[in-house]
């Protein structure tokens, strides 16, 4: 298992290196996926999203766990 799967939140640099995308479009997938978060309800950390939830958008798969 990778570093970045065992993490429980992913960072700008990690966002970047799984999706191989540029730190501005990570930043921009970050916000909108935090903002969808915040409106449920559910706490969100600037800066970071959970790994769970951003391979649940992103692969539309769910994670066990």
């Amino acid at each position: 298992m990778s570093k970045v799967q065992e993490k429980m939140y992913m960072n700008v640099e990690d966002v970047c290196t799984v999706l191989g995308v540029s730190k501005a479009y990570a930043y921009k997938l970050m916000k909108g996926y935090n903002e969808e978060l915040k409106a449920k309800g559910f706490l969100v950390i600037p800066g970071k999203i959970s790994t769970k939830f951003l391979a649940e958008k992103i692969y539309g798969m769910k994670v066990e766990g």
